[in-house]
């Protein structure tokens, strides 16, 4: 079968930064809805499409097809009595950004009585090198159109 708009597309990955250097690897093939329902990076379902199982590629990416640019407006500086006690670096909690809307924010640092957060994603502003393999193809079930997601083995439980 291949893929296509409305399928269910499992796959194992690596991601590795432009020098090589391995960030991620799936230690479970991950499953995502094929078709533009934003469950995978734009340039992975182009990649992707029209492809069968067995298909193995490479794609380098730059920082504007994959976690986007830093946006240092994203970096916050806030005062531990704001925090409840037991904050960690490494920890992440919902704040809100400028606009009112919910954001989530990774803590950087804690230097004495301040709080360091950034709400980039940790890859945000490098360029990536994904390592893609292509374990399964199936066609999506009505509900998974529905939701617009995977449910089941390796991808979304309720």
């Amino acid at each position: 079968m291949k893929i296509e708009k409305d399928t269910v597309v499992t796959l194992k990955y690596k991601v590795a930064d432009a020098q090589g250097k391995l960030i991620e690897a799936s230690p479970e093939p991950m499953a995502y809805l094929h078709g533009g329902y934003e469950n995978t990076l734009p340039k992975i379902e182009e990649a992707l499409d029209g492809k069968e199982k067995g298909f193995q590629t490479t794609l380098n990416l730059a920082p504007e097809d994959a976690f986007g640019l830093r946006d240092e407006s994203l970096v916050r500086s806030i005062p531990k009595t704001d925090f409840p006690p037991g904050v960690k670096v490494g920890g992440q909690l919902e704040g809100r950004l400028d606009d009112g809307s919910e954001h989530l924010f990774t803590v950087m640092k804690i230097k004495g009585p301040v709080v360091l957060l950034d709400g980039n994603h940790p890859w945000a502003g490098k360029a990536l090198r994904f390592s893609l393999q292509v374990t399964d193809v199936r066609a999506a079930l009505p509900v998974e159109i529905e939701h617009r997601h995977v449910h089941g083995a390796h991808g979304h439980h309720h």
